[in-house]
C-alpha cells in the first residue's frame, strides 16, 4: 500500500511538469483502469455531463483544493491541472473534453484512494475490519452507480461525521498547536465508519457511545487502561456476550497483584474472594489446592499458574463480558467497583474497558434485557447481528460547533503527526 501511495505522489509530480496544454491523466497510476472505464462506456460523459463548470467538477475541485487536511499534499497541484484541462475542453473540441474527463476520474481516483491510507495505528483484531485501499475499478464503478455525483463526492470526501467535522475545524484553526493535534486526530478519525451500528470507544475522553449511522444513540463512561498498561487503539467484532463470567487473570497481574496477596495474607485470602488455580491452561482443566502452590516463586517469577475467579458479586468482570479482541485479551465488561465512575479522570484499568452500565449496552446490543439463566458460569449469549467495536483516541472533537480538547494521556499525538509526515 506505501508504494501505490509512493506511485501516486511522483506520478503527480510528473504531471505537473508536463506541456501546460496537456492533460497528464495517462501518466497517472489508475490510468488504465480510467480508459478501461471509459471505453465500457463508450466514452460517454460522467462528470462533463453539466458542463465544464457542473456541480461534480465544483465538488471535486474543492475536495482536491483542500485534500492536504486529508495528508494528500499534492491535491491542490492537480486540481490546478484538472482546471487548465476544462479550459482546454471548453470549446466543442472533442479530444480535449474527454481528456478532461479521464483526468477528473483520475484524480478522483487517487483521492479516494488517498482516503483509505490505513495509517492510524491501530490493531486489527477482526481482519474483516482491515480498511483497505480500493481498487480504481471499483472506485469508479461506485461513481457511476451514484444517482448524484455531487453528492457522492461529498459523502465519499466527508469519510465519517466525526472525521468531516474534525477536518472542518482543522480548515478554520489558526494556532498552530491547535491545528498538529486536530490533525493527529484525524488520521486516527479516518478509520472509524461512516454508517451502520458500532460501539465507539474514546480512550481519551473515556467514553463508549452505541453509533448508528454516524449518530450516537446512547453512551456511557468507561474505565481505561492506566499509562503503564494503555488499552490499546483497536478493532474487533462482538458476537455474544457472556454471562456470569469468569475472570482469567492475566499471568502478569497473577505474579504482580495476586501472588503477593497470597504470600501475605494466605491462601484464605483467596479463597474469600472466589479465586482458584487450575492444573493447566486446557479448556477442561480442574481446579487444584490453593495451599499446594509456591506463591513466593510466582510472585517472583520463577514460576507460572493459571488463576481465575468465579462468578460472583465481587467477580472483576461483573456479571457480564463483550469479547471483541480476545486474541489481545481486550474486553469490554462491567464492574463490582461503580465508585470508579464518579471520577473525571478513569484511566484505572489493567487494558480492559469497564462499562458503566452493561446492562444497558446488552440491550443495546441484542435489543433486549440480557438475563443468566441460573447461576452456571459463562453462559453465552449469541447477538442477532455482529457488532463492530472501534476503540480509539480522539483528544480533539468537535461538539456544537465548537472544539472540544481532552488532555493527551497516552502521548499519542506527536505519534500521529510523525505518521502524516512519512506519507
Amino acid at each position: 500500500m506505501i508504494k501505490r501511495l509512493s506511485c501516486a505522489v511522483l506520478a503527480v509530480a510528473g504531471l505537473l511538469a508536463a506541456p501546460a496544454g496537456a492533460s497528464g491523466w495517462a501518466e497517472l497510476p489508475p490510468a488504465a483502469a480510467v480508459a478501461s472505464f471509459a471505453a465500457d462506456r463508450g466514452d460517454a460523459p460522467l462528470w462533463l455531463r453539466g458542463g465544464t463548470d457542473g456541480a461534480p467538477v465544483r465538488a471535486l475541485l474543492a475536495a482536491l483544493r483542500q485534500a492536504p487536511l486529508d495528508g494528500f499534499a499534492q491535491g491542490p497541484q492537480l486540481a490546478a491541472r484538472v482546471e487548465a484541462a476544462l479550459a482546454g475542453a471548453d470549446g466543442s473540441e472533442p479530444t480535449g473534453r474527454l481528456q478532461a474527463e479521464r483526468l477528473l476520474s483520475s484524480a478522483w481516483v487517487m483521492y479516494v484512494q488517498a482516503l483509505h491510507w490505513p495509517g492510524d495505528g491501530l490493531i486489527y483484531a477482526d481482519p474483516a475490519l482491515v480498511r483497505r485501499i480500493p481498487e480504481p475499478a471499483a472506485i469508479l464503478r461506485d461513481l457511476a452507480a451514484a444517482p448524484s455525483l455531487e453528492r457522492h463526492v461529498a459523502q465519499v470526501s466527508a469519510v465519517n461525521p466525526i472525521y468531516a467535522s474534525l477536518r472542518a475545524a482543522l480548515a478554520r484553526e489558526s494556532d498552530g498547536q491547535v491545528r498538529r493535534t486536530l490533525s493527529a486526530n484525524l488520521q486516527r478519525a479516518r478509520a472509524l465508519p461512516g454508517s451502520g451500528r458500532f460501539v465507539l470507544v474514546d480512550l481519551a475522553s473515556q467514553q463508549l457511545w452505541m453509533m448508528e449511522d454516524g449518530r450516537a444513540a446512547d453512551g456511557m463512561k468507561v474505565v481505561v487502561g492506566k499509562t503503564e498498561m494503555k488499552t490499546p487503539l483497536i478493532a474487533g467484532t462482538l458476537k455474544a456476550a457472556t454471562l456470569n463470567p469468569y475472570w482469567n487473570v492475566p499471568p502478569d497481574l497473577v505474579r504482580r497483584n495476586i501472588a503477593p496477596a497470597a504470600v501475605r495474607n494466605g491462601p484464605s485470602w483467596l479463597e474469600a474472594r472466589g479465586y482458584e488455580v487450575l492444573a493447566d491452561w486446557s479448556a477442561d482443566a480442574r481446579p487444584v489446592a490453593l495451599d499446594g502452590v509456591d506463591w513466593r516463586a510466582v510472585a517472583d517469577g520463577r514460576a507460572e499458574v493459571r488463576v481465575r475467579q468465579k462468578p460472583g458479586p465481587g467477580n472483576m468482570m461483573g456479571a457480564a463480558k463483550f469479547e471483541f479482541a480476545k486474541a489481545q485479551g481486550i474486553y469490554l465488561h462491567d464492574t463490582p467497583d461503580k465508585s470508579l465512575f464518579g471520577s473525571p479522570v478513569r484511566f484505572f484499568s489493567s487494558g480492559c474497558i469497564r462499562l458503566e452500565d452493561a446492562a444497558r449496552l446488552g440491550r443495546w446490543l441484542a435489543g433486549r434485557e440480557l438475563a443468566a439463566e441460573g447461576d452456571a458460569p459463562e453462559q453465552a449469549v449469541a447477538l442477532p447481528q455482529p457488532v463492530p467495536v472501534y476503540v480509539t483516541y480522539l483528544t480533539a472533537r468537535v461538539d456544537g460547533g465548537r472544539i472540544a480538547m481532552s488532555p493527551d494521556v497516552y502521548g499519542l499525538d506527536g505519534m500521529g503527526e510523525r505518521q502524516l509526515a512519512s506519507r
